[in-house]
């Protein structure tokens, strides 16, 4: 009981780290980062340290994908503990402003 306690405290830790550093990825258009922006939609970690990330994008053909995806491999792959990172685009459910934090509604000038 107490290995499975602490093995959840350690991927708390860890979750807490990976959305810690997905809010330094700024999309560039809007100058905001993914997690205010609510395009994070979730990400696990494995025991062989392999990290996944599902996240969506404003617009389907958004032309910074490469960027981005570039950035969140950067982040990620510099913390301990993490040997690899994949990510998932879903489409569903469809991204909104509603998803928007209010720091990014503030930001944006959305009331």
């Amino acid at each position: 009981m107490a290995q499975e306690t602490t093995d959840t405290a350690y991927f708390d830790r860890m979750k807490e780290q990976i959305l810690s550093a997905l809010e330094q990825v700024i999309d560039p258009e809007l100058g905001i980062d993914l997690i205010n922006l609510g395009l994070i939609y979730g990400v696990d970690l494995d025991e062989a340290g392999h990290c996944t990330v599902e996240m969506t994008l404003t617009t389907m053909g958004c032309p910074l994908t490469d960027m981005l995806d570039h950035d969140i491999h950067q982040v990620l792959e510099a913390i301990d503990g993490i040997n690899s990172v994949e990510i998932h685009l879903v489409w569903y459910p469809a991204w909104s402003p509603d998803r928007l934090s209010r720091y990014a509604k503030m930001a944006l000038g959305i009331h």
